[in-house]
């Protein structure tokens, strides 16, 4: 297996991926268009002995009160069935956060299981008055800082790519 950066070629692997993960067109129309709007800040996929994608994590910009912070967000994340409980996500993860430090992004945000997510150091989003524009996605808004500056002055409404309204949460 193979964590890397995606590379045009695993576009196709990356949208079959996230049908059968998802099990809905949603997610990979999601990336799609992100991808074709340049809004595709960072791709993170997993292969197999094959080069067959087995797992992926998208990231993208995020605005807060309308303000560019050098923000982005995780969505979506995927693993293939026959796949999971290997460390995979967990991979996909790590390698993303790594990469978007390198490039010098201050935070990551995303809509996730508080519980799962909190074992890679995010915290509940609610804690710097940060929310979404989604009713009922208060617990699972969730924080990663990169940057120990990223939360100076920062609260308010997080904001995501126009394709993210189309995704009907």
């Amino acid at each position: 297996m193979l964590i890397r950066m995606e590379i045009p070629v695993d576009a196709p692997g990356i949208d079959s991926l996230l049908k059968r993960a998802f099990n809905r067109d949603r997610e990979a129309a999601l990336v799609r268009a992100m991808r074709e709007d340049g809004l595709l800040t960072l791709g993170v996929v997993a292969t197999d002995d094959e080069g067959e994608v087995i797992g992926y994590a998208a990231y993208c910009p995020v605005w807060i009160d309308g303000e560019d912070h050098q923000w982005v967000a995780l969505a979506p994340l995927a693993v293939d069935g026959a796949w999971r409980g290997q460390g995979i996500g967990r991979r996909l993860v790590y390698e993303g956060l790594d990469t978007l430090n390198e490039f010098g992004y201050s935070a990551v945000v995303t809509l996730g299981d508080p519980a799962w997510f909190n074992r890679f150091g995010f915290e509940p989003a609610a804690r710097w008055q940060l929310r979404t524009s989604w009713p009922g996605t208060e617990a699972a808004l969730q924080l990663f800082q990169l940057a120990e500056s990223a939360l100076d002055g920062v609260s308010g409404e997080i904001s995501w790519p126009a394709p993210f309204a189309v995704t009907d949460r």
